[in-house]
């Protein structure tokens, strides 16, 4: 089966200010990224803050043009499109944002935000369907047509990213790139959105690229999980093999880093973080980028980046010594 979305050797990152005759430079973010995603699938991608994810998920979607590489929707390569023809793609692939009430527009009701995509996508649409679609797209996130009427200032933080998501739908899109959308709220109301979104992906056939740092909640809503690390994938595999033991030492780190519900064990491993931080984007490590950090290091991790390679069947880490530690 063909996938939805292939991404392939992807780079990405931030334009720089630049002379009038000078050529165009970028802070690169996003380095020689590749997977691919079928639908009705959802592709977990974790990592500490700063590593590149939400660039990756911009870079994806062309909010953020990439600087090389591909990304083929449905096998058509969303780099070679016209801007009008990509446009009228964007209503098969949506976003929802980590900040749900930075993101509706405090001046519009809650239906009219929910229903802009249609305004821009389907324009011929009349008031009344617009209003009809908008209710249909609140109740399927949980909130009653009478929403429609509330100012985002009335909402909760769950409320506020179920109008969020429910905008992200009310267009009909095949992907969803949830950009750590649960990260600021409270911990019931995440385990609602994240069952919410788990339900959305079965009744709609939606395909999902979960960006996340909480490694439980990822478990919960991810079929594949992809770890990320100063802007490269260091490990990627199905969810199972994953939790089931992580092969590349910052993966392990991160996964030690999940807080224990005990708290006589929690308290025995306090301190045992990994010390500094990661790497300056300005000044990336010439070897492996986790060297600096990694308890298994040797000097020809410090000089030669090892590649993304498959360690066992469907279990791929970019480690020199993958196999042995």
């Amino acid at each position: 089966m063909s996938p939805l979305l292939e991404v392939r050797n992807l780079n990405a990152g931030y334009p720089l200010a630049r002379g009038l005759f000078s050529r165009p430079l970028h802070l690169p973010i996003v380095h020689d990224v590749s997977f691919t995603l079928q639908a009705g699938q959802t592709l977990g991608i974790v990592g500490e803050s700063g590593c590149g994810k939400s660039t990756l998920g911009r870079a994806i979607l062309h909010l953020l043009p990439p600087v090389s590489g591909q990304v083929l929707w449905k096998g058509e390569d969303l780099g070679q499109l016209p801007p009008r023809e990509l446009r009228k793609r964007r209503s098969e692939f949506q976003i929802i944002f980590q900040d749900a009430v930075a993101a509706l527009d405090p001046r519009m009701t809650l239906g009219r935000i929910v229903s802009q995509p249609l305004i821009t996508f389907e324009p011929g649409l009349n008031r009344a369907a617009l209003h009809e679609r908008a209710a249909e797209a609140l109740r399927l996130v949980g909130l009653s047509p009478d929403y429609a009427a509330r100012y985002p200032h009335e909402l909760s933080g769950g409320q506020a990213q179920r109008v969020g998501i429910a905008r992200a739908i009310i267009a009909g899109p095949k992907l969803i790139v949830c950009d750590e959308p649960v990260s600021a709220l409270d911990v019931s109301i995440q385990a609602q959105v994240v069952n919410l979104l788990m339900d959305l992906q079965d009744r709609l056939g939606l395909a999902l690229i979960f960006i996340s740092h909480n490694l439980s909640v990822v478990r919960h809503i991810s079929h594949d999980v992809m770890v990320m690390c100063l802007g490269h994938t260091v490990e990627a595999t199905g969810r199972d093999a994953f939790y089931a033991g992580p092969l590349h030492p910052y993966a392990r780190a991160l996964m030690a880093a999940v807080p224990e519900p005990d708290p006589v064990r929690e308290h025995a491993r306090l301190g045992q973080s990994l010390p500094g931080e990661l790497p300056s984007v300005l000044a990336p490590p010439p070897g492996c980028v986790f060297a600096s950090r990694c308890p298994h290091v040797v000097s020809h991790c410090n000089s030669e980046r090892p590649a993304l390679r498959q360690i066992v069947s469907g279990h791929s880490a970019a480690c020199h010594f993958a196999e042995v530690l």
